[in-house]
């Protein structure tokens, strides 16, 4: 099984600082953001990580290789520690696959097909951090209790953002647990039939790679991976996880991003 993050975008609401170094890479807190979401699919049920990269943005791949001889030169000048963390992250079970034309979460995630294989899958949507790694697993027990059902995490948000968001419908069927009868993609708030949205992290079956191939372009001219689970739902059932604002943080602007790293550097 496999955790897939799409991470070729251009990072525009960042530029100028993202022009020579990739979102994905500006530290937050102690490491750069990409880490904590590679981190948080390797304490999954995920036995590896591909990462849709731009071939424009190699410093992602460099942060994941290992590099034997910055390695020796930390342990010769006495920096065992440091030498040890590089060690570690050069080591995880990273792969890459590479999305050469903004298509689309979509056609991100269809990037990785070949990866996943016939087995089900993570998405993880860089902007998204949960530093305590306990999101994916509690996604995991909904489905396991669901027959291996599709699960999508979800958030509660102020009436003023709901048309910022992919909101679902459906019922509670349980004590945060919704069966999801429908995704609606930024709807006014007047037409909104809950005000929980899309929270960036996905628990899907292999049949959504199958819906993906035949994804027309849509909004914007791409090819969304919400169109592929409105078809989804016609087929299986698919549920939703209510999380609290306290186990994720947004990182996707400038001002979440500092708020975040506010954040977790208190927690530090």
């Amino acid at each position: 099984m496999k955790a897939v993050i799409p991470a070729a975008g251009l990072g525009t609401r960042f530029l100028p600082a993202t022009k020579a170094v990739p979102k994905e890479m500006l530290l937050v807190h102690d490491r750069p953001a990409i880490q904590y979401v590679v981190e948080e699919g390797l304490a999954s049920a995920a036995d590896g990580v591909v990462i849709v990269n731009s071939h424009e943005k190699k410093a992602i791949e460099d942060h994941f290789a290992p590099d034997d001889a910055l390695v020796a030169l930390l342990r010769q000048r006495g920096k065992g520690a440091y030498a040890d963390e590089v060690e570690r992250v050069g080591s995880l079970p990273v792969d890459f696959v590479y999305q050469d034309e903004a298509l689309g979460l979509g056609h991100a995630v269809l990037c990785a097909a070949e990866r996943t294989g016939s087995e089900p899958f993570y998405v993880l949507l860089g902007d998204v951090l949960v530093p305590d790694n306990e999101m994916l697993p509690a996604m995991q027990a909904v489905s396991d209790a669901h027959g291996g059902a599709s699960v999508i995490a979800v958030m509660p948000v102020p009436d003023e953002e709901v048309d910022r968001f992919g909101i679902i419908a459906g019922e509670e069927v349980e004590p945060g647990v919704w069966k999801i009868s429908e995704l609606i993609e930024k709807p006014p708030l007047a037409e909104a039939p809950t005000n929980l949205a899309v929270f960036g992290r996905y628990l899907l079956t292999p049949r959504v790679m199958e819906l993906l191939r035949d994804v027309k372009p849509g909004v914007g001219g791409e090819i969304q991976l919400t169109d592929a689970l409105d078809a989804l739902l016609e087929e299986e059932e698919m549920y939703a996880l209510v999380v609290s604002p306290d186990e994720g943080f947004d990182t996707g602007t400038r001002e979440s991003w500092l708020a975040t790293n506010i954040a977790l550097s208190q927690r530090a």
